[in-house]
């Protein structure tokens, strides 16, 4: 009943969403994400800065595993996972995938997307990177033949168009200097660069947040999309598909309104 119950929600985004938000104010204790509080532009610096390395927590692999356990068993049960469901849906709907194809994730955490990809059949080459040594401890415990580094985004080591693909796995969101991070990114990248579960605003400036994941607290940033769109191309990627986990209009007009989405981009002519 549990899978079949998840299964249905992953379907319905919006009602997902809005239990979430039921059970974040009757159990903040339980979320993922809890205790949001908004930051003024005054505060943004000294924030972001202070919080700058909160996912380097030493309890956050094993919390977060004990969620992402559960969920690819689901996931290899047939249940419909909404997050893994357009992670793949991008990659799958690119040309000339082969084993060759190399696939970095950035912000990796625990590296459990590679199970994603192991489970779908992909032929591609999944590594990965993190800033967290803690994270990276662990991904290297669970997946003994996949290759995972410490790397900073917005400080790669690799070398100019190292992989095929590079996925922002949902951290540049956490990540005060996020400008720099898509610039990595972009540069590491041969062909593809993949932007996914990025939280978005329209009609207004990027919203910064102060919560806590995992019972850790953190920043998050909700990007203005049209000057985070505009980046992306600054920096050579042409956006080529966009898909939606979730979207809320705040007004009659659609002028207003917030959204969680996934980026493909192509990498432009050099």
């Amino acid at each position: 009943m549990k899978v079949v119950i998840i299964s249905v929600l992953n379907r319905f985004p919006s009602l997902k969403r809005v239990l979430r938000r039921v059970r974040g104010h009757l159990f903040p204790e339980v979320g993922v994400s809890s205790n949001y509080v908004s930051l003024q532009v005054e505060e943004v610096n000294a924030e972001g800065r202070r919080l700058r390395n909160s996912w380097q927590d030493d309890a956050l692999p094993q919390r977060q595993r004990e969620l992402v356990d559960r969920q690819l068993l689901q996931y290899r049960s047939g249940a419909r996972i909404d997050v893994f469901d357009i992670f793949l849906e991008s990659i799958r709907a690119l040309p000339n995938l082969d084993s060759l194809t190399t696939l970095l994730e950035v912000g990796c955490s625990s590296g459990f997307y590679s199970e994603v990809v192991e489970i779908s059949g992909l032929p591609i080459k999944y590594s990965g990177c993190d800033y967290s040594d803690a994270f990276i401890r662990l991904a290297r415990e669970r997946y003994l033949s996949i290759d995972f580094a410490v790397e900073d985004a917005a400080a790669l080591h690799y070398a100019d168009s190292s992989f095929d693909i590079v996925v922002s796995g949902c951290c540049l969101l956490h990540i005060p200097e996020y400008k720099k991070a898509i610039e990595e990114t972009a540069r590491v990248a041969r062909r593809y660069a993949i932007f996914h579960r990025t939280p978005v605003v329209w009609g207004q400036p990027d919203q910064w947040y102060r919560k806590n994941a995992y019972g850790v607290e953190t920043v998050e940033i909700h990007f203005n999309e049209p000057e985070f769109l505009n980046l992306l191309d600054k920096h050579g990627l042409e956006l080529i598909a966009t898909h939606t986990l979730s979207e809320e209009r705040l007004d009659a007009f659609s002028s207003l309104g917030h959204a969680t989405r996934t980026y493909v981009c192509r990498k432009k002519s050099q």
